[in-house]
């Protein structure tokens, strides 16, 4: 989180100096020292000392060229002309022009159709710098009484932190470095996008640790493993019940941690699926309170979470007397090792291209190498059973019983700074207009987070209400999402569009209006804990503003403190004065913004990170538990435990179609950047050796990638670590648009996540 405070409290920039503080770009935070000479940046190199220090990549060390790149925007501008023209006839204008034309357009639009008829939009805090303003447009989007935020964390992060909440209570956590014994990269590559992630999992791996590395692409990290599984593309869930299946098998899982710290004790009553309560055997017994088969006393019990000395029945089923005759129950356990035992190794292989024998060398070697620990991200969430995906991955490694321990997945203290999103200021009666909320009860719009699906639903076809505007800060759905042209139709019809971005991009040509954003060298920037360990956790860190913002530039933070004080939120926003936000996030630190000036490095709070916080304080989930069986999902409709079917294949299209990033780009930026571009100056798309040869295809030759939807060009690199029978492109090209040839109604049911990385295809020479 973080205040611009360009007003002007932190100084001035020096004209020449290098400047401690840390890379914004993505999700690593690299700690960097930019170097200014005569007023301009002419470097950023690493900084030793800081806990992300280690490497910069080539994007970081190609700041100067972000910063003064000719394709920046350096003032607001206007469209003179219909969206259906040519061109949008740009015209310059005044920061108070723009904001009162903003002003008046929203009003309008909230008064004919209320506020949720206005959708405010921001890009991924983890690929993108707007991370620094990305708490203040939530909170703008909750004080002005819309419910809608397009955010596409459906396909970034929402498995890792709040799908797997439905398993562990909060999200994945991070590995333990330092200590862990096995390490396993599940749908990562940090080594092309979170170099403070990979330099941590390398010191691992020299300390001793063994790599497991699950991923169609045997690239980065996934080359020093031990155990290489080259899946075919949205297959996961079926190779994570297979592993567990085999712990189960083997006996190689943590038995009392299962007992004591997960549901899979408590009693599933037969027919409906519910866990047994006190309330189904009992007149007046809580429905909060849940049973389990004592085998000490032969019958049903409430379950004491912790409870090590009785004797849980994790298997077999038993008939208990309830409040409507008798009932039969079985322990969840029994149900979640029934779902892995319809996945023996020999399935998996047929479905997954991983041999059978290679799944049985993986889970011994987890059961051989703990504590074990592991990470997952896009690789896994880009499908179809994105949900399920994640639930499995969470079974799998819940019953190591290495959650929240040394050497496993631990959740870090991080500084306490305060939450300004301000979900609290939107009445409950706006948050239930979330758009997608009736068909994604659990998933992002729990949140407030929309898809941009739901947005085009909306604009288009007034379902189940219509949207009108859109205030969006960054995003480039028309790169990054499926069914580009529903897409185009959406932003060409709304009454009022605003884009806020560094440069204008296929989507912003679409806006009504756009408004110049300063680089994150032209601003400052907030950081509580770094992520990658304990040490880095405990860094809290304002980066400084290296340079004046070039221009008529704004930060983000301050369009949104300007925009709200026009739209009459002043009350929510400080009275304008961004310094009182930024104070007011840092309150429960004990740290003021003056300190974190004199001191650009950051400092170290001393947070403790205490192990084990599941024994005092439970999981954060209905049952308290670790929730192998999800009763939650049964009540909307979705399989309390992971379930997956894959249509047939088929033969116009053979290939498996997904994606992954290159370290020259991020989603579809930085393109427009000579260094950057010169690496890589057009979309590739991987295959390996013996699918090129069966097509006549040569490393270099263009080709043709050719959908159910439409065709794509790229240009063909062969890599014999690829898993065969797999097509790996790059989206956020434009024009040659891989995902305007992908199939946007193809998606997860419990979050939306659409089929990104898991598609079909098949390709010829152009």
């Amino acid at each position: 989180m973080t205040v611009d405070t360009d007003r002007d409290r932190g100084g001035s920039p020096a004209q020449s100096a290098r400047v401690q503080g840390y890379c914004p770009l993505c999700i690593s935070r690299c700690g960097i020292i930019s170097r200014v000479e005569d007023g301009r940046l002419v470097g950023v190199e690493t900084d030793p000392g800081h806990p992300t220090g280690g490497a910069v990549c080539v994007k970081g060390r190609a700041a100067p060229e972000l910063v003064y790149a000719p394709e920046r925007l350096l003032t607001p501008l206007r469209r003179t002309r219909p969206k259906g023209a040519a061109e949008p006839g740009w015209e310059p204008i005044s920061w108070e022009e723009a904001l009162d034309r903003i002003t008046q357009g929203l009003r309008i639009v909230a008064a004919n159709h209320g506020a949720e008829a206005v959708t405010f939009g921001v890009a991924t805090p983890s690929g993108t710098a707007v991370a620094d303003a990305f708490p203040w447009v939530h909170r703008l989007a909750n004080a002005f009484g819309s419910p809608n935020i397009l955010f596409a964390t459906e396909n970034c992060n929402w498995h890792r932190d709040f799908g797997a909440a439905l398993t562990l209570g909060s999200g994945i956590g991070m590995p333990d470095f330092d200590h862990t014994g096995c390490l396993v990269m599940w749908g990562v590559n940090p080594a092309a996008t979170w170099p403070a992630m990979a330099q941590r999992a390398l010191g691992a791996l020299r300390r001793g640790a063994r790599l497991i590395a699950v991923d169609p692409r045997r690239t980065g990290l996934a080359t020093r493993a031990d155990h290489w599984l080259g899946l075919r593309p949205g297959t996961d869930g079926p190779l994570a019940l297979a592993l567990a299946g085999v712990l189960l098998a083997e006996g190689w899982y943590d038995r009392d941690f299962v007992r004591r710290w997960t549901n899979g004790p408590l009693l599933v009553r037969s027919g409906d699926g519910r866990l047994l309560t006190e309330a189904d055997v009992e007149a007046g017994g809580a429905a909060g309170r849940f049973l389990a088969w004592n085998t000490g006393t032969g019958r049903a019990e409430a379950h004491r979470r912790g409870d090590g000395a009785t004797a849980w029945a994790l298997a077999g089923q038993y008939t208990v007397d309830t409040l409507t005759g008798p009932l039969a129950c079985r322990p969840a356990f029994d149900l979640v090792n029934d779902q892995c035992r319809f996945w023996p190794p020999e399935r998996a292989e047929a479905v997954t291209g991983v041999p059978a024998a290679t799944i049985r060398d993986t889970a011994r070697l987890i059961h051989e190498s703990r504590p074990v620990s592991w990470y997952t991200w896009t690789g896994t969430c880009q499908h179809a059973d994105a949900t399920q995906v994640s639930r499995a991955l969470a079974i799998l490694f819940a019953l190591t019983g290495c959650w929240d321990d040394r050497g496993g997945n631990v959740l870090f203290a991080k500084p306490p700074v305060r939450d300004v999103a301000g979900r609290d200021l939107l009445p409950t009666e706006q948050r239930r207009k979330t758009l997608g909320l009736d068909e994604r009860p659990l998933g992002p719009p729990a949140r407030g987070w929309i898809t941009s699906r739901d947005l085009v639903r909306a604009v288009l076809d007034g379902s189940p209400y219509p949207v009108r505007a859109l205030v969006s800060f960054g995003g480039n759905p028309l790169l990054t999402k499926p069914h580009v042209q529903r897409h185009k139709e959406a932003l060409a019809a709304l009454d009022l569009y605003v884009h806020a971005d560094m440069v204008m991009t296929p989507t912003a040509l679409f806006a009504d209006i756009v408004l110049p954003v300063a680089s994150p060298w032209e601003r400052e920037g907030l950081q509580a804990g770094f992520m990658v360990g304990r040490d880095a956790d405990s860094l809290i860190q304002l980066r400084p503003r290296v340079l004046e913002p070039l221009g008529n530039s704004r930060p983000d933070t301050r369009i949104i403190f300007d925009l709200a004080v026009r739209l009459g939120l002043s009350e929510h926003f400080f009275d304008g004065d961004s310094e009182a936000g930024l104070a007011h996030v840092l309150a429960p630190t004990g740290i003021t913004a003056g300190q974190l000036r004199a001191n650009p490095g950051g400092i170290r709070t001393g947070v403790e990170t205490r192990l084990r916080k599941y024994e005092a304080d439970g999981f954060a989930t209905p049952t308290g538990l670790a929730e192998l069986y999800s009763e939650s999902l049964l009540k909307t409709n979705q399989p309390p435990l992971p379930v997956f079917a894959f249509p047939p294949d088929d033969p116009a299209y053979p290939l498996r179609l997904t994606s992954a990033k290159w370290p020259q780009f991020c989603h579809s930026q930085h393109r427009h950047l000579p260094s950057l571009r010169g690496r890589m100056p057009e979309p590739l798309v991987e295959l390996a050796p013996a699918d090129a040869l069966a097509r006549g295809i040569a490393e270099g030759d263009l080709v043709v990638i050719a959908t159910p939807l439409g065709e794509a060009g790229a240009r063909v690199k062969l890599n014999d670590g690829l898993a065969q029978g797999v097509a790996c492109a790059q989206y956020g090209w434009w024009p040659e648009n891989l995902n305007a040839v992908i199939d946007g109604e193809t998606f997860d049911p419990a979050s939306g996540s659409n089929i990104l990385k898991s598609s079909r295809c098949d390709i010829r020479r152009a």
